[in-house]
Formats: structure tokens, C-alpha cells, sequence
């Protein structure tokens, strides 16, 4: 991983997936208390809310893709049951570890490394796919949202929990002091200020609400809907398959 002085290959190249891969390995020991001090314990209720949006049923099936440590796939394991499947999938070993530590004696719930460029998983073969704080470190967006898309099954539900980026103050000047300045900080405090570099970054590359919405829809998606949360830090996307 270059340092915060160099620049990162560009997104779409392997170059830069290799690196966002070898980040989050690294990070893997101080993910969840860093999202816990970030967020001050919010993301927890973030991602319940993204859970209950997948709308899931005793028994049905759902994928997690950009699992990290586990916590969207065990709200989503919660909802399905000891009859329901649910899998978790990352890029990043290390991660997955740490979510089948916290999955033991869960039923139902599984880990598995996978590209979400290239899931492995058969056609329209999920009631429900989500992906929590993940999709703004796809290579190349429309092609996981395509991925997504393919392996839910028609009529199945889309949830997509990402960081966004308020527009209005006085909220988007202490999103600026906190994402841009304090963030680095405390990665530079957990032993790795690249990649909390990185996090304000990759926000502000990726599209906004009402673009999101709309790369959902070229993406196969009806019945989209998007909700922002914490005066416009956070944003729930939602759609079914045509």
C-alpha cells in the first residue's frame, strides 16, 4: 500500500484492487472498534435497519457480499432462522475469520471468500443480497451492482448501507473536519493512517444518493428506495429485481 503522499492506481485497475484487499487484510484486528469509535456505536443500529429492509422470511436465503466481520450477515441470520441460509462473502481472509469466530454456534450462517466482481454463485439463486459499507470499494461499481443484480432472484430485494456525503451545512462542515482531518487521526492512533485515508476518500468518489438510485435502476432494480439517515451521513438503498 502507498503512502497517504503517493497516489493509488486508478479505480477499475487490478493494481487497485490488490491494494484495497491488502488494506482491509491489515485491518482486520481493529475493524470492528474502529467502526464502533467512528460512528460512536451507531453502525450497529445501521445496520439492523438494513437488515429489516431485506424483508426476510423464516427460511429464506440471502447473501452478504463485502461481509467483513460478520455483523449485516448475522442481522440477516437472525431473521432467517436455523431453517434459513445465509452467506457471507469477502475478499479478505482475515476478515472472515473474525465473522466465523463470532458465528460459532449460529445456525444457518456461513463465510466464504469471494470477488464481488465475479460471484460465484449460481443465477437467481437469493431472496435477498446486501452489501454493508462495501460497494464504494468495488472496482468497478457497475459491474458488482450487475453481480448483485444476478444472483438474486426475481422479485428478490436488493439493500445496499453506504456512507454518503451531506450537501447541506452546518452538518457537511463537520462531516469535512471529521471525515477528512479526524478519521486519518485515529487510523494513524490505530497503526495504519493509509487506510483511514482511504475511508474519506472513497466516500467522496462514490455517487450520491440519487445517482446510486439510479445506477440501481439501469441495474435491472424497480421499486427503489432510498432513505438517509443521521442528517445525511448515511443512506439505505432498496430494490427488487425485475
Amino acid at each position: 500500500m502507498p503512502s497517504s503522499t503517493e497516489s493509488r492506481p486508478s479505480r477499475g485497475s487490478e493494481d487497485f484492487a490488490r491494494q484495497v484487499n491488502r488494506m482491509f487484510d491489515r485491518i482486520a484486528g481493529v475493524y470492528d472498534a474502529m467502526n464502533r469509535l467512528m460512528t460512536v456505536g451507531m453502525d450497529r443500529r445501521w445496520r439492523r435497519r438494513a437488515a429489516d429492509r431485506a424483508e426476510l422470511r423464516r427460511g429464506d436465503s440471502a447473501l452478504d457480499v463485502c461481509c467483513g466481520t460478520g455483523d449485516l450477515s448475522l442481522e440477516l441470520a437472525r431473521r432467517t432462522g436455523p431453517d434459513g441460509a445465509v452467506i457471507g462473502c469477502d475478499f479478505s481472509e482475515p476478515m472472515l475469520e473474525l465473522a466465523r469466530q463470532k458465528a460459532q454456534g449460529v445456525p444457518g450462517v456461513r463465510f466464504e471468500w469471494a470477488d464481488a466482481l465475479e460471484l460465484s454463485y449460481q443465477d437467481g439463486c437469493f431472496d435477498a443480497v446486501t452489501v454493508g459499507f462495501g460497494a464504494r470499494n468495488h472496482a468497478n461499481l457497475d459491474r458488482g451492482l450487475a453481480e448483485l443484480c444476478r444472483v438474486l432472484r426475481p422479485g428478490g430485494r436488493l439493500v445496499i448501507l453506504e456512507i454518503t456525503r451531506p450537501r447541506r451545512p452546518p452538518l457537511s462542515w463537520f462531516f469535512a473536519l471529521w471525515f477528512d482531518r479526524l478519521v486519518p487521526l485515529l487510523g494513524a492512533l490505530a497503526g495504519d493512517r493509509d487506510a483511514y485515508s482511504y475511508l474519506p476518500e472513497s466516500v467522496r468518489t462514490f455517487p450520491g444518493p440519487r445517482q446510486l438510485a439510479a445506477k440501481l435502476d439501469q441495474a435491472g432494480l424497480e421499486r427503489i428506495r432510498v432513505t438517509v439517515l443521521a442528517g445525511g451521513i448515511i443512506a439505505i438503498h432498496s430494490g427488487v429485481r425485475r
